[in-house]
């Protein structure tokens, strides 16, 4: 067991090294000279765990991202509602993307738009991420916190097409510019959209005419 705990622990070394190195140099730019430089390690080492630079790159986002979903897995049962729950992931993401600028450079600029790396192991803790808020929008549906016409693969893809726009123009910036807190604006858009709509309100109105004489004034003739 002890080799076992050495051996995740020079695991856990590499992908860190690799992505302080992806991050500053850029993934084509990088060389695994330089990522074992970084982990302290040799570069057959980096080989035995991580058959290519390209599966190096791969695991990358599956080991962060599977910190991420052990994180929110254990803290959505004690959220109750929905919109709160939309509204924890959410903030997951923007936390995850901003305190980890070389992370958030990494996925958006370089593997987003790499078809392979979705045949990859580490896409799949990727693809369970996005399933949780799926899961979430559907609650609400059931519920009836949220309509019932909605489609939910789109409300997921108009949320984390927010959040990767917004970031994928902070690092193009070269993080120049102050990074705003947009969670909370954003969930006040979607919840005006996709929330159950107020029952329409029924008003009871009761005129009564008074009839000839019964105001007490005895009738003329």
């Amino acid at each position: 067991m002890g080799n076992d705990f050495k051996s995740r622990d020079k695991f856990t070394t590499i992908i860190d090294a690799a992505l302080k190195v992806f991050g500053e140099k850029g993934y084509y730019n990088a060389t695994i000279s330089e990522i074992a430089r970084a982990a302290g390690v040799s570069e057959a080492t980096i080989y035995e765990y991580f058959g290519s630079k390209e599966d190096l790159l791969f695991a990358i986002p599956g080991e962060i991202t599977r910190q991420a979903v052990d994180f929110l897995e254990g803290m959505a049962p004690f959220i109750r509602g929905a919109a709160n729950k939309i509204r924890a992931i959410v903030y997951g993401y923007y936390r995850l993307y901003k305190e980890n600028p070389y992370y958030s450079s990494l996925v958006l600029l370089n593997l987003k738009h790499n078809r392979k790396f979705m045949d990859a192991e580490g896409y799949q803790a990727v693809k369970k991420a996005a399933a949780i808020l799926l899961e979430a929008i559907k609650e609400g549906m059931e519920s009836g916190e949220f309509r019932k016409d909605i489609d939910p693969y789109l409300v997921r893809s108009i949320l984390l097409g927010t959040i990767e726009h917004i970031f994928f123009r902070w690092h193009l910036k070269e993080r120049r510019e102050e990074l705003p807190d947009f969670v909370d604006p954003l969930m006040e858009i979607l919840t005006r959209g996709i929330g159950k709509p107020p029952e329409p309100r029924t008003y009871q109105i009761n005129i009564s005419i008074p009839s000839e004489g019964a105001s007490g004034t005895p009738p003329a003739g």
